[in-house]
């Protein structure tokens, strides 16, 4: 069989239209480059598929083929029920990009959050053939029945996503507990004390983790937590909703808002308005976006790396199929903070 021809260093800074210097130093993320740069290399290299001596060595000791004989089939688990379908998308689209360097496939199956009568999550699993792909991701949100028949199945599965106790799975996922005390400490730096936290705090692990690195945070600068004096129920019902923060803005006086789950942070806007609070000259707003809002490009945030997650998780799994004996690992991965211009000092 004919060797495959090696992509070199030279095809990289051809492709890219820079210098082999600069693409050497992208590479080693060595600094004296914009992140745009240094991104760009890293997408060509990709596409060319070429690889430094130092990821083929990584490779080749944890027994990942480069080149393997056949391509595998894998699926990735969402639920009927999230409406967070940014971040499903970004998720998608790391698993994709990493799977397809290898010639490896995904497909995305959809697992109801509330079973119908007479509906099993056996009988869900075998019109899927679930037991047949070589390989499961399993996303947030997808309800802890299912998520727990899941973690039954014997073939090779990651968890995105935060593990409950004594999981047997592999887990990757963005650190929203860092996040979080990144978030606070920026306000609290800027003179906020009296900060109010929006978002759910229930039923999901990553909400919990949420509201708890919130406390923590507080503590740390010596402030503690009231929870009647924060928003910590979901805004499934938004006329009820937006009334009540509306009348607890009134009530706490806050100086900065947290916002800590994505899809608040248009009803947060709409009842600082109607209270006649401009955003950031009456009161200051952080907010967990998954990604840039295109109707505040500016807003202050922390960095979440959900698409990040679904390389990490695509590499996770294909290092988890070429060691099955070894012991389970947690990947968390930390973002940095955009400032951008929502949040400014008292």
């Amino acid at each position: 069989m004919r060797k495959k021809k090696s992509v070199t260093l030279q095809d990289l800074s051809r492709k890219s239209g820079l210098s082999v210097h600069t693409v050497s130093k992208a590479l080693r993320g060595l600094s004296g480059m914009s992140e745009e740069t240094r991104n760009h290399v890293h997408k060509v290299a990709q596409e060319i598929g070429y690889r430094s001596k130092d990821q083929e060595r990584v490779h080749a000791v944890e027994r990942i083929p480069l080149h393997p004989h056949k391509p595998s089939r894998f699926k990735m688990v969402i639920s009927d029920w999230t409406g967070s379908f940014d971040m499903i998308h970004l998720i998608l689209n790391g698993l994709q990009e990493k799977l397809s360097e290898y010639g490896h496939s995904i497909e995305t199956v959809t697992i109801p959050y509330r079973l119908e009568p007479g509906v099993t999550l056996q009988n869900w699993a075998k019109l899927q053939q679930l037991e047949y792909c070589d390989g499961v991701f399993i996303t947030p949100m997808i309800g802890q029945e299912q998520e727990a028949h899941l973690l039954r199945y014997s073939i090779p599965r990651i968890l995105i996503n935060f593990p409950g106790p004594a999981a047997k799975v592999d887990s990757v996922v963005w650190d929203v507990g860092t996040a979080i005390h990144e978030s606070v400490r920026y306000l609290l730096a800027k003179g906020h004390t009296r900060i109010m936290y929006i978002g759910n705090i229930y039923v999901h692990r990553g909400f919990i983790l949420r509201w708890q690195s919130f406390v923590n945070a507080m503590r740390e600068a010596g402030l503690e937590v009231n929870p009647d004096e924060h928003i910590t129920t979901g805004s499934g019902e938004q006329v009820n909703w937006t009334t009540r923060l509306i009348d607890k803005l009134q009530q706490v006086q806050p100086t900065a808002l947290l916002s800590a789950v994505n899809h608040d942070l248009v009803w947060i806007y709409n009842a600082c308005s109607l209270l006649g609070k401009r955003i950031p000259d009456h009161i200051s707003l952080i907010s967990l976006a998954h990604t840039e809002n295109a109707f505040v490009p500016e807003l202050s945030r922390p960095l979440l790396m959900i698409r990040e997650a679904g390389i990490r998780a695509a590499e996770r799994m294909l290092w988890r199929m070429a060691n099955p004996h070894l012991p389970y690992e947690h990947i968390l991965l930390q973002g940095g903070f955009y400032e951008g211009s929502t949040a400014k000092r008292l």
